[in-house]
């Protein structure tokens, strides 16, 4: 594990996995995450689900699997949204969040609230607008989402920033530091080794990495990756068996001052 730290006491350890893809990565999450968490000490899960169901998306079968895997919190993307029959759910679980920068009659919520009884843990989803969808405003939208939850006395608020662009989402890094105890991009798939404690003290990394096959291309098989790029045709994307990957970060968040104190790359 890669670790930047300061020296303190004892903190909450927030254990957050990148995108689960598909049945293979849901199959290795159920089996690496219980393990993880008793050797890392982990209060916390959070785990980006919005590629877990097969050929794409999230259903409410593949975000029960996640959750029962030992997730605190399910966050979500750009394909959240592609399933109909994640609707009904996502209005109805409150462990599951979408980009809160969606419109307002999209299903589900912006963020949630994860009650520990002695802490509070505030779970923020948004997705980038550089090279996406057209959406909200995400720097607009998490100004009046942190005046919220701090009106509600709860101090530690952790962000998934589901976007394409580095830029973007260092910018959101800088934009949030000493607002929120953690931000960590998700979206890309592929694992970043710049986890860091900003001036601030808001723990951040551009990209968690994914849970998934480990011989593929963003959890795609290559061979269909390379025929779209090759013809520019379209092309049935599918999983391939074999060894997969767990990738995420784990953040150490002083429970006072809602401060990042360490940040750890996790890969297995």
């Amino acid at each position: 594990m890669k670790k930047n730290y300061i020296e303190t006491g004892v903190n909450l350890k927030i254990l957050t996995i990148g995108d689960v893809v598909s049945t293979q990565g849901c199959g290795y999450l159920r089996k690496e995450l219980p393990k993880l968490k008793r050797e890392l000490g982990a209060d916390i899960v959070i785990v980006n689900g919005e590629n877990s169901a097969s050929g794409n998306g999230i259903t409410p079968q593949s975000a029960n699997h996640i959750l029962d895997s030992g997730a605190d919190a399910v966050t979500l993307g750009n394909h959240c949204l592609k399933r109909r029959e994640i609707y009904d759910f996502l209005d109805s679980n409150s462990a599951v969040v979408r980009p809160a920068n969606y419109h307002p009659s999209a299903p589900g919520r912006g963020y949630i609230i994860i009650d520990k009884g002695s802490y509070q843990v505030a779970v923020v989803n948004l997705q980038g607008s550089v090279y996406m969808d057209a959406i909200e405003n995400p720097f607009s939208v998490i100004d009046k989402i942190i005046d919220k939850i701090n009106g509600d006395g709860i101090k530690i608020i952790v962000i998934d920033f589901h976007a394409e662009a580095t830029s973007e989402k260092r910018a959101m890094g800088f934009y949030v530091d000493g607002r929120v105890s953690a931000i960590f991009g998700t979206h890309t798939h592929v694992q970043t080794s710049d986890n860091q404690i900003l001036p601030q003290g808001t723990g951040y990394i551009t990209d968690l990495g994914m849970t998934g096959p480990y011989y593929s291309i963003l959890g795609v098989s290559p061979q269909n990756v390379i025929e779209k790029f090759r013809t520019g045709l379209p092309v049935r994307f599918t999983n391939d068996d074999g060894p997969c990957v767990l990738e995420g970060c784990l953040f150490e968040i002083d429970e006072k001052s809602g401060k990042t104190v360490s940040t750890a790359l996790i890969r297995r």
